[in-house]
């Protein structure tokens, strides 16, 4: 029997923190060894002392290295230290200090790819310092941050092992990136030079693959899906629909190009008219405070039947949803996130807003942080929306309005909605988690051919 191959992966963001990027490295450590890989991650201590965004710049509870072996396999676990920045943050709050907050940030960002310095580069101390002791056929850096990129190639140089970048976003396609600001070109120079040595890219969709081919001549682009948690599901597969009253949730992270205000327009309308038969529940996102000052200046009729929850651990936040009638998802246009995979496993309708709605599309064409002819070519989330039977694609407000008011009808009809989509199992991390042990087996029979 063959033995295993030994795969070192680096990721920042790895659970406990209640991100959605961490849940990717996640579920290879849980899962690819029963495909044949042997995982060893190498992250940071995360704390999730206040379960927001300072968690982040948090100190972690030990100076030393952790090491948590299991039977799934092994994560190393560095110390953090906060930097002055976050020094500043945790003791001043978000509103003092943020020019200064902002410059020392800007230079750990700019100097962690030529000096030994940052918050990350404890995860190459540590790989390194393993490396020294125990062999091992692949490296694995998962981004961002893309900093794991530049440590993973001076690994793969000095200890002779051919590395995968994982891309959970594009990197120097971000138009987003603060640092683009400052110099347009200087990430791309910098994602050229670090990616030079990689043995493969892997990536979570087509469009991202088309993106990332010409900046990886040469190399083969594997699409690794983003997918659904199978075990935060099963936590929530007992829950059912609420029959109270018609509730829409939304979970996870608001972009500047999603139409918050023109969604909340039409349900601040449609409770005027239909008292509470309508709430609205958001569970863990990033902007409380601007949805929050929202409700209270412009829709303080709503406001009442609006709950905020705070970030929760995946299988509470899916329970949470999972109790919903509906789940409201804005489009993100050519990219596809986690958090469509999750709905479609949770088994509520969708409401995808929008596809062609005018207000949508003017700030998508003033926000949005990827190429924005990207979307003529590439609307992964609509196609797959429609595909799966999942929901509805909304086109614009005046469809939200018709649709909504067809919701509450069903609801007061029938106490629930009905969901006859088909299944997501193809959509699983473990699913997922298959695709990238194929890659890695295959990675090292070519490096025992050559």
């Amino acid at each position: 029997m063959q033995r295993p191959v030994k795969a070192l992966i680096l990721a920042y963001d790895f659970p406990p923190l209640v991100r959605v990027g961490g849940l990717r490295a996640y579920s290879w450590l849980r899962y690819l060894g029963a495909y044949g890989v042997e995982p060893v991650v190498v992250t940071r201590q995360w704390e999730n002392r206040y379960g927001d965004e300072r968690d982040y710049v948090a100190p972690s509870a030990t100076p030393e290295v952790v090491v948590e072996p299991s039977d799934h396999g092994t994560v190393l676990r560095t110390p953090y230290r906060p930097n002055l920045s976050n020094r500043l943050l945790l003791t001043h709050g978000p509103k003092k200090f943020r020019l200064i907050r902002k410059a020392i940030t800007a230079a750990y960002e700019i100097g962690q790819y030529y000096l030994p310095i940052g918050p990350r580069y404890g995860l190459y101390q540590a790989a390194r310092e393993y490396l020294h002791r125990n062999p091992v056929d692949a490296l694995v850096a998962t981004g961002e941050p893309f900093v794991l990129f530049r440590y993973a190639s001076l690994l793969a140089s000095e200890f002779g092992i051919p590395w995968i970048a994982d891309y959970r976003d594009p990197w120097s396609h971000d138009l987003g990136q603060p640092l683009k600001q400052i110099s347009p070109s200087w990430e791309t120079r910098v994602e050229r030079r670090f990616t030079r040595s990689v043995s493969a890219v892997t990536t979570v969709s087509e469009f991202f693959r088309d993106l990332l081919a010409p900046m990886h001549p040469g190399k083969t682009v594997h699409i690794v899906p983003n997918g659904y948690d199978p075990e935060a599901v099963a936590m929530a597969s007992g829950v059912e629909q609420g029959h109270d009253r018609l509730t829409i949730a939304l979970a996870g992270s608001l972009y500047p190009w999603h139409p918050v205000r023109s969604f909340l327009e039409v349900c601040d309308r449609l409770v005027r008219e239909r008292g509470c038969a309508l709430s609205l529940k958001f569970v863990g996102i990033n902007a409380r405070t601007e949805v929050e000052g929202m409700l209270a200046s412009e829709f303080p009729g709503l406001a009442p039947h609006v709950t905020i929850l705070d970030r929760l651990p995946n299988g509470q936040a899916a329970a949470e949803m999972s109790a919903a009638n509906a789940l409201l998802l804005f489009n993100d246009y050519a990219t596809v996130g986690s958090k469509v995979y999750e709905y479609l496993a949770l088994r509520r309708k969708v409401l995808l807003c929008f596809s062609n709605d005018p207000e949508a599309l003017r700030l998508k064409e003033r926000c949005y942080n990827l190429p924005h002819g990207a979307f003529e070519t590439h609307r992964p989330i609509e196609r797959l929306i429609e595909e799966a039977r999942a929901g509805v694609v909304i086109r614009d407000a005046h469809h939200l309005d018709a649709v909504l008011r067809g919701l509450l009808d069903e609801f007061q009809k029938n106490r629930r909605i009905a969901w006859d989509g088909a299944s997501a199992e193809a959509f699983s991390r473990r699913a997922q988690a298959q695709r990238m042990a194929a890659i890695l087996r295959e990675m090292r029979q070519s490096c025992a051919r050559s």
